[in-house]
């Protein structure tokens, strides 16, 4: 294959970068190419793939409504389908409303906009937000500045507004310096929330482009103590992490957190179509009614509470509900496979949450730009497998829908193609 000539794709330097490969469809786990050859879809393509792909209920919902209402300005009117996907959100969250948005990085700049604009509909000048060293939020200027700073966020330095930065104390299988790391975070947030803060984000249990990095629920949980006592809001940045990812129907539900407010995306639609949301506590909607007009929340999109898009969501949510056990016992899927991977002198660091199982090749640089996982990745695509190493950091994210002779595929690949790198 050859690079198209009116294309610009994502994070892909073409000089030094095979063609992308032409798929033709796709069904459940598998990628079909245009030559006929079929690939495991490891990875949800980019974690949005929930449950498969042409996932039959999904697709049945979304051309039902497509038939009824696909599209109508958000700003003038309501319609059934946003009003059933926030009624159910709410409940299933303890979050009681939702602002729509169009994707994750807008999902989490709707948070950040909230919690600055309610401290100053309060009368409050709180101006500090903190964040954690190796998160990602996305990839607009807001979410690029409560990111971490990277290659992917270098060039746009002078650009972004300053947050104070907390340790990230991830962790892995035999980890006996956690409890030391952990410690050492939660005093530098102690000291940091000595500054009037306007709101803390984090991704709740599973940092995920920085490299699949999970803590421990306790930590989370004292975390979400110290944001409590200085009054600051806790943002929960669940793009990655919601709708199942984690064993849970939300990261924060198995961790024992309850944010303010929550962002989501990727899987909200099972990877049908783009969408955002933002959830939040009556209290924070309440700080925007005001008979003055510069208290109102202004922020949209022109695709806001898109009907197709939540026709989309509910079905995905009636599949979760009804199922509720493809997410829940995932991680013991994985478990037993990665025990057996764990044994190869090349893997360190294993670690396992829910639906993602993650694990570093012991090769030098931990960078994003380490070859050794494309290297990996072009034996796994020779084995009919699709995964997308982030630098040294393999990892595992199916759709839910995938068997066990699949999910055995996927490492017998991983472990062929272990065995075929260069130490």
């Amino acid at each position: 294959m050859s690079w198209h000539p009116h294309l610009w794709h994502p994070t892909t330097q073409v000089a030094t970068s095979p063609a992308p490969l032409q798929i033709k469809r796709a069904q459940g786990c598998l990628l079909e190419l245009h030559d006929g050859r079929q690939l495991i879809d490891a990875i949800s393509s980019w974690w949005v793939t929930l449950h498969g792909h042409a996932e039959p209920a999904i697709a049945a919902a979304i051309g039902r409504q497509a038939l009824q209402l696909e599209q109508v300005i958000f700003a003038n009117f309501s319609h059934a389908p946003a009003e059933q996907l926030a009624t159910r959100l709410a409940a299933l969250s303890g979050l009681e409303r939702l602002f729509f948005s169009d994707n994750g990085s807008t999902a989490v700049e709707v948070a950040l906009k909230i919690a600055w604009q309610w401290w100053r509909n309060q009368g409050s000048n709180r101006q500090q937000i903190i964040a954690f060293e190796g998160a990602y939020h996305g990839d607009t200027f807001g979410a690029m500045a409560v990111g971490d700073r990277s290659i992917f966020t270098a060039p746009y330095e002078e650009l972004l507004f300053d947050v104070a930065r907390i340790s990230w104390p991830h962790t892995h299988w035999g980890d006996d310096s956690v409890d030391v790391r952990e410690a050492q975070a939660l005093l530098e947030l102690e000291q940091a929330l000595a500054t009037p803060t306007a709101a803390v984000i984090m991704e709740p249990l599973i940092q995920g482009a920085s490299g699949m990095h999970m803590v421990r629920p306790s930590f989370l949980r004292a975390v979400q103590e110290r944001v409590r006592s200085c009054s600051a809001l806790l943002i929960a940045d669940e793009v990655m992490t919601g709708f199942g990812r984690t064993g849970s129907l939300f990261a924060s539900q198995r961790a024992g957190l309850q944010p303010d407010l929550m962002a989501l995306s990727k899987g909200l639609t099972g990877g049908f179509l783009p969408m955002g949301a933002t959830l939040a506590r009556e209290q924070l909607y309440q700080g925007f009614i005001s008979q003055e007009p510069t208290h109102t929340f202004f922020h949209g999109h022109s695709f806001t509470a898109n009907p197709l898009g939540c026709a989309a969501a509910l079905a995905s949510l009636d599949l979760l509900q009804h199922n509720p056990e493809r997410y829940q016992q995932f991680d013991a899927r994985h478990i037993p496979l990665l025990e057996e991977l764990a044994l190869h002198p090349l893997v360190k660091h294993v670690r396992c949450q829910g639906t993602v199982a993650a694990f570093e090749l012991d090769a030098g640089s931990s960078s994003y730009l380490n070859p050794i996982g494309k290297e990996l990745q072009r034996h796994c695509l020779q084995q009919g497998v699709y995964i997308r190493p982030l630098g040294n950091v393999v990892y595992m994210l199916p759709p839910l829908c995938m068997s066990e002779a699949q999910l055995h595929q996927c490492y017998a690949a991983i472990s062929s193609g272990l065995a075929a790198l260069r130490p």
